[in-house]
């Protein structure tokens, strides 16, 4: 059986009016069609490969100690709604993804979730690489959770042992960490010195370990320009950058909102922020990638860190188009070809080619969004056990018109 929609087709490399050919059966595209509308209204669409979100919480684990935060039912959900059509997990659970029994709990957890997830193994103290290949994530400081290192000797002695392996880096020096923490205000106590110091030791050790190296959530200018450093040098690094720090600087922190606003690593000044939004146009942005971090407002209003972010994710896209003129392919690029690159490789088979095309072979993953609908932002529209947003009153200029999840329309 056939299906077909039509609209206007953004890849990371292609821009052109047309239509898919799905194949219901087996959930890949069958083919594609230029210059051929199933309806006029159709045009007004810009249909992208299914966006995915390569850096987000969704809580659950075997202890079920942190579901009443999120779990996979819930945050298939917040990504639906937000466009998103597949996931990557973080280990930070009260019983984190370590090894290969601890990996496998939580990998049959995620199966009740309606639309894809990769799971990340937890480097910690004294860990080894899993018998099977999957991502890694290490946090080089304190963050939310216990997995962690306490210094950078200790880290690189275990690092040592994962030598060419995927590994996703929290960068905040410990040392600054401690240093800085009877400091007023979280954005003090978590200062820029310690992303940027913490980026030359993960550059470092990506570089000796051959590693397949990601910088997760950069907030700085300068942390980011050494990224780009090493990029043109020949590093096997790339990096995410949050909706968080592409909006918000500390100039918009209040007292009413500060506690909404505060995550790991946090807000920072406007000159920042307009780097890094400078730099997705560059093309030096790998990933637009959430680090949605779902807590109660209870907790959230205790101070703990982490923004509830994926049920915006599409919107906040428009944002990046229509406000800052993003070009629609640089989109494609960072929601949509990269996520798809990172995934594909822990992939099973009935997933084809893969994700982040539109090709036959690939996946029939869209993300439908229209441009020219605005949509404000309510906390009724929130799908996340949060039911929050950072983003609750604000207008984006666009809004997510349809997502199809392997053929089917979800959305």
């Amino acid at each position: 059986m056939l299906e077909y929609i039509s609209g206007r087709i953004v890849t990371h490399d292609s821009d052109f009016i047309g239509s898919i050919c799905i194949n219901k059966e087996t959930g890949l595209i069958h083919s594609i069609q230029k210059d051929n509308l199933v309806s006029e209204h159709s045009r007004t669409l810009v249909i992208f490969p299914g966006f995915g979100d390569i850096h987000i919480h969704a809580r659950e684990d075997n202890t079920g100690k942190h579901n009443y935060k999120e779990d996979y039912v819930s945050v298939s959900q917040a990504s639906i709604n937000g466009g998103v059509t597949h996931i990557a997990d973080m280990p930070n659970n009260p019983s984190p993804p370590i090894d290969d029994t601890s990996y496998l709990l939580k990998s049959e957890l995620k199966q009740k979730a309606s639309i894809h997830v990769t799971l990340y193994a937890g480097i910690g103290p004294g860990t080894v690489p899993l018998t099977t290949k999957v991502p890694y994530k290490v946090y080089m400081g304190p963050s939310i959770g216990e997995l962690y290192f306490r210094s950078n000797e200790e880290l690189e002695k275990t690092v040592r042992e994962y030598i060419g392996e995927n590994v996703s880096f929290h960068c905040e020096d410990p040392d600054i960490l401690e240093k800085s923490k009877n400091e007023t205000y979280h954005e003090d106590r978590r200062p820029s010195k310690a992303e940027t110091l913490a980026t030359d030791f993960a550059i470092y050790l990506i570089e000796k370990y051959n590693l397949q190296g990601k910088l997760c959530h950069y907030s700085t200018k300068e942390g980011l320009r050494k990224i780009i450093e090493a990029k043109k040098r020949g590093v096997n690094v790339t990096c995410e950058v949050t909706p968080t720090h592409l909006f918000f600087d500390r100039s918009m922190i209040t007292d009413e909102n500060r506690r909404w606003l505060q995550m790991n690593p946090p807000i920072r000044e406007k000159e920042d922020k307009e780097y890094l939004i400078q730099a997705i146009k560059d093309g030096y942005i790998d990933y637009l990638a959430t680090d949605h971090a779902p807590h109660t407002q209870e907790e959230k209003e205790k101070g703990i860190s982490g923004v509830s972010h994926l049920d915006t994710y599409s919107n906040f896209v428009t944002y990046l188009i229509k406000t800052c003129n993003v070009s629609l392919q640089k989109i494609a690029k960072i929601c949509s070809k990269n996520p798809g690159d990172f995934v594909n490789p822990y992939l099973p088979k009935e997933f084809g080619k893969g994700f982040g095309c539109i090709q036959p072979g690939y996946s029939a993953n869209f993300t439908i969004l229209n441009l020219n609908r605005p949509i404000t932002i309510t906390k009724e529209m929130i799908r996340s056990k949060s039911g929050w947003s950072p983003f609750e009153g604000f207008t984006f200029p666009g809004s997510v018109e349809t997502v199809y999840y392997r053929g089917k329309r979800l959305k």
